[in-house]
């Protein structure tokens, strides 16, 4: 409670101040004081149960199809530890690695604290204002004292209360849409790091392969230039391709390692993946996709920026209500006061202090009010004009990469297999070297590693399609962590 001292014999608040007579005074005073009171125990707001956290757990199990939880102390803490090393036991899929993120992400958890704050403007927005005590003893020097005790509640934010209650909830529902969207940010951005470590080791293990090769490409041009059998230029550019593929290996394992620890940071694993078990390789393309159109409405339902629009327009018109309902008056209080003069018996009665508007008669407020409300509409029609867009620019690149995905797994790499193939029976019937099969052989590797880049590139577009439906950006399709797809040095090891 708020103490204020008036200094003043003759007490005239600056804005105004009118007391009425002791007789009609004390009914006032009376009523007065019990609905105050009835105000006071009607008024007080109070914090939800789940701190907010309810509309988001619906909207990460709806849209993510994962469970999301706030931490609030050592038994969630240890409760969620025991699920995320039940996790972990088990070779880590995608879907499993994004809900040991949602669970176990640190940062995601510092996000959660912003609906405690927004809830806390919510609650003091529903509850009444403390009211003013204010005391004045004085006397001059013939002896003569007054005293003065005034109690005054702030009526006008009680009048205006549902309509800043109104504004809070909008600000608060829109708080729940953005720390949603935290959400969704965090389990796109691991599903996409998932993705790089698995495609990264892959293609480390092939370019393995790949070196294996080289190596003994390399060391057989030696031994044949040692025997005459081979010129030394040919034999030059073999160890020349060597060189070049043992570094080429070696930017494959920095971003093997790199992936890695992209994805440990966002599962919130302080040791890194060294007891993470990750499979071979991505699982395959679906065989069909949906169409455009479904998806474009589809996101216009469910993106949460295009949400975050509407509750923020919302949120100005309910501002902009309150705003018109303060032009005039912004201030008005009422209490009951008690006076007593010398040695006078005291006096009862009110006290009443309202703003006079002589100055300043809120045109102004109401403009700059009535420009931000335009302004948000304007951007929230702006925001559902990129939304379409980007469904339609993402959808593109996500039916291409899915294409490419395809064309190689069933066609480029089946025929580099059949040319092996061919090729290794034409060794065995000495109608080609040992160099054409070592060439034949590695030029599977290159559309192997190519087919596990397109496979790459689709579940990124994937992942790309997933966040422009629900409205989360930085997450364009392909372009992951990936081994080069040509080392661009040719061995001379002969044609096929």
């Amino acid at each position: 409670m708020n103490a204020v001292l008036h200094t003043a014999s003759d007490h005239v608040p600056i804005s105004g101040s009118f007391r009425g007579a002791r007789a009609a005074g004390q009914t006032l005073v009376s009523r007065a004081t019990l609905l105050f009171a009835t105000l006071l125990l009607g008024a007080c707001a109070s914090f939800s149960p789940d701190g907010g956290m309810g509309p988001v757990e619906q909207l990460s199990q709806e849209r993510l199809g994962a469970r999301v939880q706030w931490l609030r102390n050592d038994a969630d803490r240890q409760a969620v530890a025991a699920q995320v090393s039940d996790l972990l036991a088990q070779p880590l899929q995608a879907d499993a690695a994004v809900r040991v993120a949602l669970l176990n992400n640190p940062g995601l958890q510092a996000t959660f604290a912003n609906l405690g704050i927004a809830e806390s403007d919510l609650v003091r927005a529903g509850r009444l204002k403390n009211p003013l005590l204010a005391w004045t003893d004085v006397r001059n020097g013939q002896g003569d004292r007054k005293l003065e005790r005034v109690l005054l509640f702030d009526v006008w934010s009680l009048l205006t209360m549902p309509l800043a209650h109104k504004m809070e909830q909008r600000r608060f529902e829109a708080t729940q849409a953005q720390v949603a969207q935290e959400v969704a940010r965090v389990a796109l951005a691991t599903r996409a790091a998932y993705v790089d470590a698995v495609a990264a080791a892959q293609q480390s293990r092939l370019l393995e392969q790949f070196l294996e090769s080289a190596r003994v490409s390399r060391e057989l041009a030696e031994k044949m230039v040692q025997t005459g059998n081979w010129p030394k230029l040919n034999a030059t550019r073999s160890q020349l391709f060597h060189a070049e593929t043992v570094a080429r290996y070696a930017r494959a394992r920095q971003a093997e390692h790199g992936a890695r620890e992209r994805l440990a940071r966002l599962l919130g694993l302080e040791d890194g993946l060294r007891l993470v078990r990750l499979p071979d390789q991505l699982a395959e393309p679906p065989d069909t996709l949906a169409e455009g159109g479904e998806l474009e409405a589809l996101a216009m339902r469910q993106r949460f920026d295009v949400a975050a629009a509407k509750f923020h327009v919302q949120g100005t018109a309910s501002a902009l209500g309150l705003t018109r309902a303060n032009r005039f008056v912004s201030l008005l209080e009422l209490g009951p006061a008690r006076i007593r003069e010398a040695d006078h018996p005291w006096m009862t009665g009110y006290e009443i202090e309202l703003s006079v508007p002589l100055f300043d008669w809120g045109g102004a407020k109401v403009a700059k009010a009535e420009a931000i409300y335009m302004q948000a509409v304007s951007a929230a029609a702006q925001v559902a004009v990129d939304a379409r867009s980007q469904v339609r620019e993402t959808y593109f690149g996500y039916r291409n990469a899915h294409q490419l995905a395809r064309h190689f797994r069933d066609e480029v790499v089946p025929l580099r297999q059949l040319v092996r193939e061919e090729q290794l029976r034409r060794y065995n019937g000495m109608l080609i070297g040992v160099f054409e099969l070592i060439s034949d052989s590695r030029a599977l590797i290159e559309a192997s590693i190519a087919s596990v880049q397109a496979r790459q590139d689709f579940w990124l577009a994937d992942n790309a399609m997933q966040a422009a439906l629900i409205g989360v950006n930085g997450f364009a399709p392909g372009g992951g962590v990936r081994a080069s797809a040509s080392s661009g040095a040719d061995d001379g090891a002969g044609g096929h």
